[in-house]
């Protein structure tokens, strides 16, 4: 496994140098440095000078790759590549673009916590209540209960979380007066503050999860180690729990795994209007602003946060399965 797993590490460092690449190609394609000065600063009619300025404070007055001017190894380490994209990997992120943003490296370490407390007990609701809720679907399969479970799967899937939140936090809030509209404050005043966007959350991605959780569990209850548990004399509550669920860890496990990255870097909408101060609105108001720096950033978190949960995931399967072998 350590041998697979220093593999992974290294295939992963490549796809993240890659991402960082393409990136920063990406961003200084479309805009110059001069381009991003007038767009921050406010205006195409301002004077050389000004521009000039802010280029000279935030380290974009030197070469994008090469310095030709030095020599040696001064002549890559003295270049915005190097400053604002190698340094990434050191997660030295530098100063954002915009007048009114600071550095960035404080601002993530600050929200970071934010979205953390959102996203624990986001993650860990939705695992268990999916789960939960497609075990009864299939346990109660063919009957009123399962067919009215998976219509209301599908009208969950239809509607926006734009629907939820306006409705929640309209009837909640509002109407209720349950829970704080917006805002949010440290220590455990935060709990009023999460509440309901936790809750509004895991609604808008239950009928999917279940609805998915629920086909996998119908294509284990058909095989023949279930028939086989069932005709032992086992209660279907332990066939369910001891048999099905634990052979369809894999499944669930990968798509799981595979939200784990979106929950930690915020919600983008539901921190937004929920006035969070997250690592999702974080993100928003930086591209409000066209602040380049803070979206660089955050593409490079997010590829970092994802290559390291696959490979959380890969080593998961070896618990969930005694039979899969990391080589």
């Amino acid at each position: 496994m350590f041998s697979y797993l220093i593999r992974r590490i290294a295939y992963g460092a490549l796809v993240l140098l890659g991402v960082n690449l393409a990136t920063f190609f990406l961003f200084f394609t479309i805009n110059t440095p001069d381009d991003m000065a007038r767009l921050n600063i406010g205006g195409k009619r301002v004077t050389q000078q000004v521009i000039d300025k802010w280029k000279s404070e935030r380290g974009y007055d030197k070469p994008l790759y090469v310095n030709t001017e030095r020599s040696g190894s001064e002549r890559f380490t003295e270049t915005i590549f190097w400053e604002r994209s190698v340094s990434l990997f050191t997660l030295n992120f530098g100063r954002a673009d915009s007048e009114s943003a600071g550095d960035i490296g404080h601002e993530v370490a600050g929200r970071m916590w934010v979205s953390i407390q959102m996203a624990l007990p986001l993650f860990i609701l939705q695992v268990i209540a999916s789960t939960t809720f497609a075990l009864l679907l299939v346990m109660f399969r063919n009957t009123r209960f399962d067919f009215w479970g998976v219509v209301a799967c599908v009208l969950m899937l239809s509607i926006s979380s734009l629907f939820y939140i306006i409705v929640g936090q309209f009837l909640f809030s509002r109407v209720l007066k349950l829970a704080p509209i917006s805002g949010y404050a440290p220590g455990l005043d935060a709990i009023k503050f999460l509440v309901l966007p936790i809750a509004l959350s895991l609604l808008a991605r239950l009928g999917g999860e279940a609805r998915l959780y629920r086909a996998m569990f119908l294509e284990e209850i058909g095989k023949d180690y279930v028939r086989t548990a069932r005709a032992k004399g086992l209660a279907e509550m332990g066939v369910m729990f001891r048999h099905v669920l634990r052979n369809a860890l894999i499944p669930i496990i990968t798509s799981a795994g595979s939200y784990l990255p979106y929950v930690f870097l915020g919600s983008l909408v539901f921190e937004s209007f929920f006035g969070l101060p997250g690592l999702g609105s974080y993100v928003i108001e930086a591209i409000s602003k066209q602040d380049f720096a803070i979206v660089r950033t955050m593409v490079f978190l997010g590829s970092l946060l994802y290559i390291a949960t696959y490979i959380l995931i890969d080593v998961a399967y070896t618990w969930a399965d005694p039979r899969v072998r990391l080589s």
